[in-house]
């Protein structure tokens, strides 16, 4: 067999090669065909599911796990969100006038903890996002924790 290299990575390819071994791309013109099809498929899966999944998710957090628009939130979830922000921040803000003392770095991790962008960072390795009751009760564990270093110590 022949070998080609491939014009996007220069690699060593089969004459009869339809993708790069490396990098992936296409080396003929139905394997872009074919590629673009398959990403105009998966651009269309895309918008159907979260354009017909505005409030519906898996009961965790009205739709904080995703990637759905505030305007489709409903008021209670809004709240909920504009909320931890505000409780979450904060703390931390507090927590940093009192940084020299102990009791300090639990407060700010508790308000890190209750910000909604953490639960959506922790699905991934999760596998699923923290429900809100979860974040609540580590802002709570960590800010009591807080309190009782800066009142004893």
């Amino acid at each position: 067999m022949r070998m080609k290299t491939c014009p996007r990575c220069d690699s060593s390819l089969d004459d009869e090669a339809r993708y790069c071994v490396d990098c992936g791309a296409p080396q003929t013109e139905d394997a872009a065909e074919e590629l673009d099809e398959y990403v105009q498929r998966q651009a269309q899966q895309m918008t159907a599911g979260s354009g017909g999944a505005g409030g519906e998710n898996d009961g965790t957090d009205g739709g904080e796990s995703g990637f759905v628009p505030t305007d489709q939130l409903t008021d209670r979830e809004q709240l909920w969100r504009r909320g931890c922000y505000v409780l979450g921040y904060g703390t931390i803000v507090v927590a940093l006038t009192l940084v020299p003392q102990i009791g300090a770095f639990p407060l700010i991790l508790g308000g890190i903890a209750i910000l909604p962008p953490i639960r959506r960072l922790t699905a991934e390795p999760l596998g699923s996002p923290l429900k809100r009751e979860v974040m609540a009760g580590l802002y709570a564990v960590f800010a009591l924790l807080g309190v009782a270093l800066l009142v004893l110590l």
